[in-house]
């Protein structure tokens, strides 16, 4: 029998606030705020997704939209942390970084400081009673004006810190096809005088060129997916000689229609070149898959062995801002993992 991948020790650092929720919590939410929910997210879950072309990506931020409009009291931003904190310790993350948009749950708690200093206070207080750390990733949208994401730069900048309860990066999510990157540049650089880490998406939707214009205009120390660098042989040898680090997300790219197949994710090709990766879940509600799923597929579909994914989990801690007590009792674990019988 393969050694379980659930008590492998890793980080996770790629997962949002929103679809970081289990099913049962938004239909429970759905009920408690009289919200009615799309079958897709009651009886036809998990849904069927494809986000390749505009139709396909309407449809999921649609779902999306619709699990974020359950979301509306300070119990409920609470409650999804929390639970996030359980769900990955029980899958062997030691550190998650939970990536978070204030602005969205703001009119419902008194404003954007307030929604993230609850998630922050819960992101602490999860980090003292579960078996995980939990710090925060604030993360603007690339559909809204880059003035937004430098007023969330700015608020990022305020909280950021080293350890759990603190923000410790900041990012670029939702369509890539939309707005242009080097126009949140002045929103990274003030992220960047405050040490936090740039994690920006990249490489997903679109291909190699994006990948290779984040690169020129954020800098970043990791890029969410950034799978698509391997069509460009000149752009993945960039990104391994960058040294940055790839946060991919193999179901997640199956499920948006990126890959037809998980045999078709490129994890092989990345790994071969170098470039240090760190698996993640990305929006579990609306994939179907959590943590542990993304290790079983590098095993199960693409071969990986357990010194392999052993190797996966380092990285991600590595990747990681986890602070260094942490990931050095995480990597030690990890060698006893691998050291115990199969």
């Amino acid at each position: 029998m393969p050694r379980p991948v659930e008590s492998l020790p890793k980080a996770h650092l790629h997962l949002h606030f929103t679809g970081s929720m289990r099913v049962e919590t938004v239909r429970d939410l759905a009920v408690k705020h009289r919200l009615h929910l799309p079958d897709a997210l009651t009886t036809g879950w998990p849904p069927q997704l494809s986000a390749r072309d505009e139709r396909g990506w309407f449809r999921f931020q649609r779902l999306y939209d619709a699990a974020r409009a359950c979301v509306r009291d300070e119990a409920d931003l609470r409650r999804i942390v929390r639970e996030a904190a359980q769900d990955d310790a029980a899958e062997g993350s030691r550190w998650l970084e939970i990536q978070v948009d204030p602005t969205s749950y703001a009119p419902f708690v008194g404003g954007i400081t307030p929604a993230l200093e609850i998630v922050l206070d819960e992101a602490a207080a999860a980090s003292r009673e579960e078996h995980t750390q939990v710090a925060v990733v604030v993360a603007a949208s690339r559909i809204r004006h880059p003035l937004d994401a430098r007023t969330l730069a700015r608020l990022a900048v305020q909280h950021a810190g080293d350890g759990p309860g603190t923000v410790v990066g900041f990012g670029l999510s939702n369509d890539e096809r939309r707005g242009v990157t080097a126009e949140f540049a002045a929103a990274f650089a003030i992220a960047r005088r405050a040490g936090l880490a740039l994690v920006p998406h990249a490489g997903e939707l679109l291909g190699p060129a994006a990948v290779e214009a984040t690169l020129d205009a954020v800098e970043p120390d990791r890029i969410g997916h950034g799978v698509r660098c391997v069509e460009e042989p000149r752009v993945l040898e960039r990104v391994a000689e960058s040294g940055i680090a790839l946060e991919v997300c193999p179901r997640s790219n199956v499920a948006l229609g990126v890959y037809a197949s998980p045999e078709d994710v490129p994890l092989r090709t990345i790994v071969e070149h170098g470039i240090p990766v760190a698996l993640g879940a990305d929006d579990p509600l609306l994939f179907g898959s959590r943590l542990a799923a993304q290790y079983d597929t590098a095993r199960d579909v693409l071969g990986f062995c357990d010194e392999e994914l052993a190797e996966l989990a380092r990285g991600s801690l590595r990747a990681s801002r986890a602070p260094a007590p942490t990931r050095a009792a995480a990597l030690a674990d990890i060698d006893a993992w691998l050291a115990a019988p199969a």
